[in-house]
């Protein structure tokens, strides 16, 4: 069992806007949930409400505007609401660097191999095709701005 997806992106913009995109509850809706409920600052457990795919707590794991953010969630649950630190969990993190006005993005999605095994291969799937597309939306926002 693999523990972790990785995908990089390029987005040609500062990387306090590519920040903002991850991490402002106004704009993370134009390309991941589709409603967010609660803010997304160190330590909150905001709601993503992905529609007919169902509504995931998140925890809010560090913060370091413009460089880096990461949460926690239950991969594979469509409805989890609840302490999310309380059951097996995947640990989401956006690392952003900047060059001369183009950013280097790197999503990494890890923990898989401590999930119960019952839902670890089927959540890394899933997650390993929803990362593309989520992530393909995420450079379609940018290239529409």
């Amino acid at each position: 069992m693999q523990d972790s997806i990785e995908r990089k992106i390029t987005i040609k913009a500062p990387k306090e806007q590519v920040y903002q995109a991850i991490a402002d509850p106004k704009q993370i809706v134009a390309w991941f949930p589709d409603s967010i409920e609660g803010s997304l600052n160190k330590g909150d457990s905001p709601i993503f409400n992905f529609g007919e795919n169902g509504k995931n707590q998140i925890y809010v794991e560090a913060t370091q505007p413009s460089d880096y953010f990461a949460y926690r969630w239950i991969p594979g649950s469509s409805n989890f609401e609840g302490d999310v630190l309380s059951v097996p969990n995947t640990l989401v993190e956006f690392r952003i660097e900047e060059s001369d006005g183009v950013c280097n993005l790197t999503m990494t999605e890890s923990g898989f191999a401590s999930l119960p095994v019952e839902v670890a291969e089927a959540s890394f799937k899933q997650n390993s095709g929803g990362w593309e597309f989520m992530l393909e939306r995420l450079d379609k926002y940018f290239k529409e701005r």
